[in-house]
């Protein structure tokens, strides 16, 4: 089977190449050893947030009574039932996708794909029928899985990764996460929301570590008013089985501490897999864990490319689309630009929300700018009072000189939707100057960037 372009995946990153590729006149195929959409879609980006949002609606029913509004019986939750929900959303978006195939009569091919030398492609099927294809160009789109500690393995049961959690058979009594980056806060707000006591062990001093630290800050005061317990600086050493749950033995600053629990879940980041997909036969250079690429995307061996969490750069599903998109156009001869990987946001889709892109506060410093620094607190908002979320607030950096937006960083209800406006403003080079004379609609969430911008430029006026 001869194909101008085939990849290997079909997650954000490979399932938008393919329909991009598609697009452009190509012949494409797409292999996959599981289900269409990948880990984000099934297993990730899609679920989880279904369950958050079981999550939100639980909260805003036990807390009618802020609204004015009264309930009668009790309120509970069936977990059973979010689980299902969270389930049935990501089945339906994965035959969203093929359907979306179907209509770029792109080919699927179900099976284990491993690349091989002289542009071909061997693909096992579940039946072990070994199949060859071949392709003017490979594109490897195989994603990342959950990364194991060698002192805490995950047995799927009482140690646990990000895919067993969104599937568990009963809701733990007491749970643990080890890690608090998005993953590792988002299922600690979502499981605490439904009942669980939930401690988060992380090894940094702040969680959400890659955030500017006053993000850090708000979150943690945010989530341990929820109550959740947190242990910053410190990390679990090991993890012993008992007939109840779990030992967790924790090194911290005061000693070891032994926590119990029914489950133990690792959030510590992420494994690429590029094991056993012909990497080393094909000769395609690899480094740290991530394959080596050129800034189009091109491995040493012309023919091959790489994409999404396999290469250098942030492991996001949104990131993967657009390598993949830049990826198929350089090959059609399109005129793109590379990536701004300092441009890219990140979300963190808990209560409050999280929502950032560019320097932090402190790496504006380090990297020797003079900056103007701004922060309006939603407690100021009328729609954030009158939401009933007036924790969080939205922060912006701007380099004094010449007032190019260097950071935004926002934390509260609905941020992850407002993100974009500093993402779009800082593509186009606009200046603070800009913004602030940019109207902005009240009552909103969003006008909350102005104003931060105005405190920046010492112009606030409703703070």
């Amino acid at each position: 089977m001869k194909f101008d372009i085939i990849v290997l995946g079909s997650g954000p990153g490979g399932y938008v190449t393919a329909i991009r590729a598609s697009q452009l006149g190509f012949k494409v195929a797409v292999v996959e050893k599981e289900s269409l959409g990948g880990i984000c879609l099934n297993w990730g980006c899609i679920p989880t947030k279904a369950l958050l949002k079981s999550a939100q609606v639980f909260e805003y029913l036990k807390h009618a009574s802020d609204y004015g509004l009264t309930i009668d019986g009790n309120v509970d939750k069936d977990f059973q039932a979010v689980i299902e929900r969270s389930r049935n959303v990501a089945q339906g978006m994965s035959k969203g996708v093929s359907f979306l195939m179907k209509k770029n009569k792109i080919e699927i091919i179900n099976g284990f794909g491993k690349v091989l030398k002289n542009n071909k492609v061997q693909v096992t099927d579940k039946d072990g029928k070994v199949s060859e294809l071949s392709a003017d160009h490979i594109i490897i789109a195989t994603g990342a899985r959950s990364r194991e500690l060698p002192n805490l393995p995950q047995d799927g049961k009482k140690v646990i990764g990000y895919r067993q959690a969104l599937t568990l058979p009963q809701q733990p009594k007491k749970l643990i996460v080890v890690g608090s980056g998005a993953i590792g806060v988002e299922f600690a707000y979502f499981y605490n929301s439904m009942g669980t006591e939930v401690t988060i062990v992380e090894f940094m001093p702040n969680i959400v570590p890659v955030e500017d630290v006053d993000i850090s800050k708000q979150m943690e005061r945010s989530l341990k008013k929820a109550g959740i317990k947190i242990m910053t600086n410190a990390s679990v050493e090991k993890v012993e089985n008992t007939d109840q749950g779990v030992k967790a033995f924790v090194k911290t600053a005061n000693g070891e501490q032994i926590l119990e629990a029914d489950v133990v879940l690792s959030a510590v980041g992420i494994k690429t897999n590029i094991e056993n997909i012909g990497l080393e036969e094909v000769g395609i250079t690899t480094d740290k864990d991530k394959i080596v690429v050129d800034q189009f995307y091109q491995t040493n061996v012309p023919g091959y490319y790489a994409i999404g969490d396999v290469v250098p750069g942030q492991a996001l599903a949104h990131v993967a689309s657009a390598e993949g998109i830049l990826c198929v156009e350089k090959i059609k001869g399109l005129q793109v630009e590379p990536l701004d990987y300092g441009n890219i946001p990140g979300c963190t889709y808990a209560l409050p929300e999280i929502a950032s892109v560019g320097l932090t506060e402190q790496k504006a410093i380090d990297a020797g700018y003079e900056i103007k620094v701004g922060k309006f607190p939603f407690s100021a908002s009328g729609k954030a009072q009158a939401s009933g979320a007036p924790d969080g607030f939205v922060k912006v950096i701007f380099d004094a000189k010449y007032g190019e937006w260097l950071g935004c960083h926002m934390i509260g209800a609905g941020v992850t939707d407002m993100i974009a406006e500093a993402v779009v403003a800082r593509k186009l080079e606009t200046t603070g100057y800009e913004i602030l004379k940019a109207v902005h609609p009240h009552p909103t969430m969003s006008e909350a960037v102005m104003e931060a911008v105005a405190d920046a430029y010492g112009e606030v006026i409703h703070m």
